[in-house]
């Protein structure tokens, strides 16, 4: 018996803003909050966003803020925008009536060593153990976790090709020995399990086709955490976050680390500097220094 399945038509518009971002290898989750926030546009104008006036999108703006949208969701709604201005209909007038809103940047949660150790420690099967170690053992963020295959690991030269991070960029990622071995033995019992192909994703989600997905990631790090008895709020960025720190606690130049986390830009790795307790922990006070010349100058000689 045949079962005829609907096929959803794409417009002519979603297609050319779908086009755009594939050109630009803009990434899955990248793509489909890109979408998301366009049709949120079109569903506060009521028709097509390619009609939108340059009044129209102001009034959206201030609507989502009445509505109290939080400021990282407006910015990335203006990015998605911008990028469908532009790019999509070249328009930027429109682009240049959305107005990016100042965010005031919270530190980083960050576990300590013993508690990550808990944490990994804490998960139920070994892939989910791998996937977490991945976060913390080579600072991947959780999309590019998922985007790994096996053909990514470079044994050779203790590597792991992350082929699109953040804004479509490649680069390379360190791959500890403890890590690699790990690795190893998720290969040997992934394959045994009939999940794992050479040529296909490192951590499969439900089908072996399919790649474990970034919510996915976040259950299994909450999870984990709740397993643990750890009470901070956690997620897979945490795990990245204390790669960074604890790198830079334990004195590793901190462009070093922006290169192993993929930064654009040195400020924002410069920003665990706020967190890296054990470093602000050695450095010495030059009230301290004062204090000890004034000791030493009412001490005696001889």
């Amino acid at each position: 018996m045949n079962i005829l399945v609907p096929v959803v038509a794409v417009s002519p518009l979603r297609q050319r803003l779908i086009d755009e971002m594939d050109i630009r290898r803009f990434g899955r989750e990248t793509q489909r909050n890109y979408i998301r926030d366009v049709g949120r546009f079109a569903t506060f104008l009521g028709r097509s966003p390619d009609t939108a006036t340059a009044e129209e999108v102001r009034r959206f703006q201030v609507e989502q803020c009445e509505l109290g949208v939080p400021v990282p969701t407006m910015n990335a709604i203006v990015s998605a925008l911008r990028f469908f201005f532009i790019q999509t209909l070249d328009r930027p007038d429109l682009a240049r009536k959305l107005v990016r809103m100042r965010h005031v940047r919270k530190l980083p949660v960050v576990l300590s060593q013993d508690e990550v150790a808990r944490l990994l420690a804490a998960t139920t099967c070994l892939k989910h153990q791998a996937a977490l170690s991945v976060a913390y053992g080579a600072g991947l963020r959780a999309a590019e976790i998922a985007g790994l295959k096996v053909r990514d690991i470079d044994s050779e030269r203790m590597l792991l090709r992350v082929e699109r991070g953040k804004g479509g960029r490649y680069r390379n990622a360190m791959l500890p020995t403890g890590l690699l071995a790990l690795l190893r033995e998720w290969w040997r019992v992934g394959r045994q399990e009939g999940v794992l192909h050479v040529d296909g994703w490192l951590f499969p989600g439900q089908h072996y086709l399919k790649p474990l997905s970034t919510r996915q990631l976040h259950r299994i790090v909450v999870e984990a955490s709740v397993a643990a008895g750890i009470g901070k709020r956690v997620g897979p960025h945490t795990l990245r976050h204390c790669f960074a720190t604890h790198l830079l606690e334990d004195g590793i130049d901190v462009r070093i680390i922006q290169t192993l986390l993929g930064h654009a830009k040195l400020e924002t790795t410069a920003y665990y500097t706020q967190v890296a307790t054990r470093v602000l922990r050695n450095v010495t006070s030059p009230f301290d220094r004062l204090a000890t010349a004034a000791m030493e100058a009412r001490t005696p000689s001889g």
